[in-house]
């Protein structure tokens, strides 16, 4: 009987001892929180997508609480989530400007040539290996769909070979401009109404040759935008978005139609 009760008492009481020397070391290695940010991470949406620039919304909190990091840093919550952190840390006024991924390509399977048919992994990252993808166009969406795979928000669809972003789904985590192998993908600010959705860097006639749609340096938005919107660079057209009223004029006149205007729509895929 004694051979079975000291096996026993010996494990019972190593239990006993490493149990108060585990409490012991919770006490004494424990680090203090800031009650604050508790009371953040409960704010936070939980996406845990790290568009913030922090591991998680642990890591965002903490960062807010230290006043490491802005009230408005999670793209992902928006304004709703920003007051929420203001109230919390004693914040007035604070200003949350909403953006969305935007593709800047519209060169579709119907206005972009193709240097080869490509039959491999559906996956843009390996397309762009081969030679820089089957587009003619070395800047143009290769339309496998690596975006819209690690999209979480389901904000993203290929249409006619082409990633089209849906504004009212997108919450701006990030995801998929850090995947794009082509770096076609950047955020827009959701209310403005124009955007030149082009990269390519070619010369006109080259672009003019590879995609109908392209931009081709003809220069005509910066002439005719009334606010000094516009920039050239690389041949290629830019828009100063706090200068842009959305008036739509550089739309009108794009002879490619490269600059994609939403006016009158409703909803808009950018």
């Amino acid at each position: 009987m004694s051979g079975i009760l000291y096996p026993i008492i010996v494990l019972g009481g190593l239990g006993l001892l490493f149990g108060a020397s585990l409490s012991l070391a919770s006490k004494v290695f424990a680090v203090e929180t800031n009650p604050k940010a508790d009371e953040i991470r409960q704010a936070l949406p939980g996406a845990n997508c790290g568009a913030c620039g922090f591991p998680g919304c642990d890591g965002l909190a903490n960062a807010i609480a230290e006043g490491e990091a802005p009230v408005n840093a999670c793209s992902v919550g928006g304004k709703p989530v920003a007051d929420k952190i203001a109230d919390i840390m004693g914040i007035s006024g604070v200003e949350v400007v909403r953006q969305v991924a935007t593709v800047l390509c519209q060169g579709d399977c119907n206005k972009a040539k193709n240097k080869y048919v490509y039959n491999g992994i559906m996956d843009c990252r390996a397309q762009n290996i081969l030679a820089g993808g089957s587009k003619s166009c070395s800047y143009g969406c290769l339309g496998c769909g690596t975006c819209k795979d690690v999209c979480e928000f389901d904000a993203i669809e290929i249409v006619d070979g082409v990633a089209v972003v849906d504004k009212d789904k997108c919450v701006a985590c990030k995801k998929c401009i850090d995947v794009c192998p082509k770096k076609i993908i950047e955020l827009v600010p959701y209310d403005n109404q124009v955007v030149v959705k082009c990269k390519s860097k070619d010369p006109g006639k080259v672009v003019r040759g590879n995609c109908s749609i392209g931009c081709i340096g003809c220069k005509i938005c910066v002439k005719n935008c009334p606010v000094d919107a516009f920039t050239f660079e690389d041949n290629l057209a830019k828009i100063n978005y706090e200068k842009c009223t959305n008036c739509g004029i550089c739309a009108e006149k794009c002879p490619t139609k490269a600059i994609f205007s939403s006016l009158g729509e409703s909803k808009v895929a950018v």
